[in-house]
């Protein structure tokens, strides 16, 4: 049977709705068993099964609960640091405890706790911001939150075996490559598996952002936090893949001795340095700009009027996202770089300190042309804008080469990174807590009296412990040391550091004691107690698992303030998605620039499967780290049945019907393929971040060639040319034939369609032997060129059996009739994942197959 393009469901009806339409009289009994639909749909598993919820706001808090105990964890470590250099010569801890210390405390901050929690905030808040019924890949989200707590439970116990890592949590070799322990692996492979949480997250988000805000909310009327979430969210997806690129390098040398940073067989440390920083200093970013953008909801409120300069405040936080990548080599003066390169760095890493100003004086004229409210949340960001102003100062310092050369790896560097870090993220964050408690607990607020001493607790003794730390370090007192001679005359001052670290301490136990207290219920709990101008404020009282009764259509930045009866009428049903005609979850999907409403997206509900494909790959990356390579081949098999099953059984389901009516006399239909549908945004956003980490290998191969006599060496084994060159025709041809498939199967000849997908699956298969034998010959272990050249081919064929995997199940589907010319999402996405595939073989065929030649 063959379908037409004219087949296809199309939104039909009013667009956009008129204040009449709004305004009409509504027929209570109607809604009210509307209601009992939606509440039915949105019903939360009891019991045992309670964790198997996927909804925003259980994800959310369990992701934010988790990410707080980890920071207390690392918090405990630094105490414990404390204590032994508070007195010199002391024995408290001795050197290699000590190591671990300081090791898992920056890796447990930076992993564990300060981008997890900005990605933990925004999956409890973004969909209310946006006014939507959820994010739009609920198991996603959840899935991602597993693999965070294995992940972290298992870096962060390493401590208690006296297993962890303990080459600083940059993990510089030969240091750590040479680490006889299993501490290094552990640090590398589950810190890995915490990124794929974190990458998956930031998927989310970023489609959230992109795809799921309410009707008629252009990009120009977005909340500032959305814009933030956007901004920080590309940047992890930049950002973190250079990591995951120098991790799978460091493995293969620590695990199969593959030298890609051992200088007596042609490798460098210094590429690890690079890949290192090129996720490093953006990271201070992720961390900061997030605290910014919760500053960005408070300050507006606590001012009762809108932010002044919205575009300005946009355009700086794109600034920082865009600076903050070439800033790196700001960590490695000291490393004998070019004095070119050193004043190139340097003028960037004081240029960004513009667009940050920027955002601080944009807050500042809110505040003077408001009528200021008192109140807690003001407090704390009052007190960040005050210590992360003194860090910027000392940054500015930092970014002149030859102060930097002088206080390198000293005392001095770990007091501006804590004033950075508590000024633009701790500070901040408890603002957010306090400030959006109400919205999370629906109406009930934590002490005005408590989280007074909480703040003048951890203000006083963060600046009694770190301000002094400027004074050691222009001292001398080298970072890292575990103890010092009494003729240093250090003493004092550390125990001045040491005394304030536990009035710190005491701050924050009396934070998480009234967080975690039972909260007195009582009548008449406020909806909107800030009297905030945002959409997150118009939530249920008491609760209610929906989200928001019905989806708003938007015309303003503070619907609030600026739209008369805005949540009278969602609370009345008048607005959008309002019913649910057969019973599954749902929300809306909205144009990327103009919120115009495309389709209604079905959102996946609670299950067992998001659990155990977490729980299988954090098996395929934890085996590994002992060295036990079969149990881990068999648990990312099982990760993959799980996540097949996952897809096949709850997305890209047929509908019951090709359109339904949303309300307002609009009717959408409820199924979309191509650019108009999340899921391909997700394959396009998860590919750039995986064409990033691949770039990362290339401009390895790039690097040994600049920084090397020798590369390749003189003599050397090049990888097969034929064979080079068949793969790339092969995995080329398979290209074509997924493009095709999908043209053909979408134009209604199915049997040719599935005839394409088989023979893309031979292909690629083809392609694959042909890799492995273009490089068969080569010796890895003997020198970096052969090794890169085999681990660009590892790559690859990890990648060729994704692509295969994909191309299978797309077959499958249409054979079980899944997958129809009408509803043809899964080959829309495959395809696109084939475009990169693709690109990434040709790229890999020239680098392998002509470079070497032309390089000789």
């Amino acid at each position: 049977m063959r379908y037409s393009g004219t087949d296809r469901p199309q939104a039909s009806g009013i667009w956009p709705p008129t204040e009449e339409m709004l305004a009409e009289p509504v027929d209570r009994a109607a809604q009210a068993a509307r209601e009992d639909r939606l509440r039915e749909a949105w019903d939360e598993p009891t019991g045992i099964a309670y964790w198997t919820a996927v909804n925003n706001d259980k994800v959310g808090a369990w992701y934010s609960l988790t990410a707080l105990f980890f920071m207390l964890c690392a918090g405990v470590l630094a105490l414990l640091m404390r204590v032994q250099l508070a007195v010199p010569d002391n024995q408290f801890l001795d050197a290699d405890r000590f190591n671990q210390f300081f090791t898992m405390h920056g890796s447990a901050m930076m992993f564990l706790f300060a981008v997890p929690m900005f990605e933990a905030i925004s999956i409890l808040v973004l969909p209310a911001f946006l006014g939507a019924r959820d994010m739009p890949f609920p198991r996603l989200s959840a899935y991602g939150y597993w693999c965070f707590l294995i992940g972290g439970i298992f870096v962060m116990g390493s401590v208690l075996f006296d297993s962890g890592p303990r080459g600083g949590w940059f993990m510089y070799p030969p240091l750590s490559t040479l680490d006889d322990g299993v501490g290094a692996d552990i640090w590398l492979l589950g810190l890995s598996f915490i990124e794929v949480a974190s990458i998956a997250a930031a998927v989310e988000l970023i489609v959230g952002v992109l795809k799921c805000r309410p009707p008629g909310m252009r990009v120009n009327l977005m909340p500032l936090y959305a814009w933030y979430v956007l901004v920080v969210g590309g940047m992890i997806l930049f950002a973190f893949p250079p990591l995951i690129a120098g991790d799978f390098l460091f493995e293969m040398e620590r695990s199969f001795d593959w030298p890609f940073f051992d200088p007596t067989r042609g490798g460098d440390p210094m590429l690890w340095q690079h890949l290192f920083w090129i996720f490093g200093h953006p990271e201070v970013y992720i961390i900061f700009l997030p605290s910014i953008a919760i500053a960005a909801m408070v300050v507006p409120t606590v001012a009762q009027r809108p932010i002044v300069g919205y575009s300005w405040i946009v355009l700086s936080a794109v600034g920082v996202g865009f600076l903050s990548f070439g800033l790196w080599v700001h960590h490695m003066f000291t490393t004998g770089l070019p004095n070119i390169s050193l004043g190139f760095f340097s003028a960037a890493s004081e240029a960004v300190v513009i667009p940050t100003g920027i955002q601080i004086f944009v807050f500042a004229a809110t505040l003077m042309v408001g009528k200021v409210k008192k109140s807690l949340p003001m407090l704390w960001i009052a007190g960040a804008l005050a210590i992360f102003t003194l860090g910027g100062l000392t940054g500015v310092m930092l970014a002149i080469a030859p102060f930097n050369w002088a206080v390198h790896d000293t005392y001095f560097v770990v007091a501006h990174l804590h004033y950075t870090l508590f000024g633009g993220m701790i500070f901040p964050v408890m603002a957010g807590v306090y400030y959006f408690y109400p919205f999370i607990r629906k109406g009930k607020m934590m002490s005005e009296t408590l989280g007074r001493w909480s703040f003048w607790l951890i203000f006083v003794g963060f600046n009694a412990a770190f301000l002094p730390m400027h004074y050691t370090g222009m001292m001398g007192m080298p970072r890292r040391v575990y103890t010092y001679g009494e003729s240093m005359d250090w003493g004092w001052l550390n125990m001045l550091s040491t005394v304030a670290s536990f009035v710190i301490a005491a701050g924050f136990l009396v934070f998480v004691y009234d967080l975690l207290r039972k909260k007195k219920d009582f009548e008449g709990r406020q909806r909107n107690p800030w009297n905030a101008g945002t959409l997150e404020w118009s939530h249920d009282v008491p609760e209610e698992n929906w989200g928001v009764r019905t989806i708003p259509y938007i015309t303003t930045r503070y619907p609030l303030w600026q739209q008369p009866q805005m949540v009278e009428r969602m609370d009345a049903g008048r607005f959008y998605l309002g019913d649910t005609e057969f019973g599954h979850r749902e929300t809306l999907v909205t144009s990327v620039l103009d919120a115009k409403p495309l389709h209604i997206q079905r959102v996946t509900g609670p299950a067992y499967i998001t659990m155990l494909a977490a729980g299988f790959t954090g098996g395929a990356f934890i085996f590994p780290t002992f060295h036990i390579y079969g149990p881990a081949i068999v648990c990312g098999a099982f990760a993959i049945v799980c996540v097949l099953y996952w897809l096949w059984t709850s997305t890209a389901q047929i509908p019951e019907a090709p359109t339904g009516d949303v309300g307002l006399g609009l009717t959408l239909p409820r199924y979309a393929s191509g650019s108009d549908a999340p899921g391909w945004w997700a394959v396009w956003i998860t590919m750039l971040g995986d064409a990033t980490a691949f770039a990362s290998l290339i401009f390895g191969f790039f690097f040994y060639w600049t920084a090397s006599d020798n590369f390749p060496p003189q003599d050397t084994t090049h990888a097969d040319g034929g064979y080079v060159a068949a793969f790339a025709v092969l995995l080329a041809l398979s290209w074509v034939a997924t493009r095709m498939a999908r043209g053909i199967h979408r134009g209604g000849n199915v049997a040719m369609g599935r005839i394409l997908m088989a023979a893309g699956i031979v292909l690629t298969l083809t392609g694959g032997a042909a890799v492995y034998t273009a490089v068969s010959d080569l010796r890895p272990t003997e020198h970096v060129y052969p090794a890169l050249i085999c681990g660009l081919a590892v790559w690859l064929g990890a990648h060729l059996m994704l692509g295969v995997i994909g191309q299978g199940y797309c077959l499958a589907r249409s054979l079980a009739g899944r997958m129809t010319p009408l509803y043809d999402a899964d080959l829309h996405n495959v395809t696109l994942l084939w475009h990169f595939i693709a690109l990434q073989s040709l790229v890999t065929a020239a680098v392998i197959g002509l470079l070497p030649g032309w390089m000789s």
